[in-house]
């Protein structure tokens, strides 16, 4: 009877163990997160003008990609995302608008990506060279 009981406890220990060790977080997936370029350059624009730039990422891991959050340096770079999850191995898009009214020189943005990816910020940047505004 005490084999039987050792035998049941042992058994009782597996069955647990592995439900434990199948439950940690490298088996549960995670998001990574890609982006097709990490930096644009918009060249020579004038004062006053608005450009923007799509950035495509991609979600390279095997779980679900959350957008959290995307934070600019500076009120005149707007950034657009959409908030739906992105499945493993699709796609999506960042807008980026950038405003250069009162602006002279050469800019440069950072955009600040939140998430749950495996490195839960990434950043990617606009450059452009800010001319004086148009003589009419």
């Amino acid at each position: 009877m005490n084999a039987l009981k050792i035998i049941f406890s042992f058994s009782f220990f597996i069955l647990i163990s592995s439900i434990t060790f199948s439950q940690t977080p490298e088996n549960k997936g995670v998001a990574k997160i890609h982006f097709e370029e990490e930096s644009f350059d918009f060249g020579d624009i004038y004062q006053g003008d608005v450009v923007q730039h799509t950035f495509i990422l991609k979600n390279t891991g095997s779980a679900p990609l959350l957008l959290t959050n995307v934070a600019t340096t500076c009120g005149c770079t707007a950034p657009n995302w959409s908030r739906e999850p992105i499945l493993p191995g699709k796609e999506s898009e960042i807008l980026v608008k950038f405003d250069s009214r009162g602006k002279s020189g050469i800019q440069n943005k950072i955009i600040t990506i939140y998430s749950n990816a495996e490195t839960p910020q990434t950043r990617v940047k606009i450059t452009t060279n800010v001319l004086p505004a148009k003589q009419n």
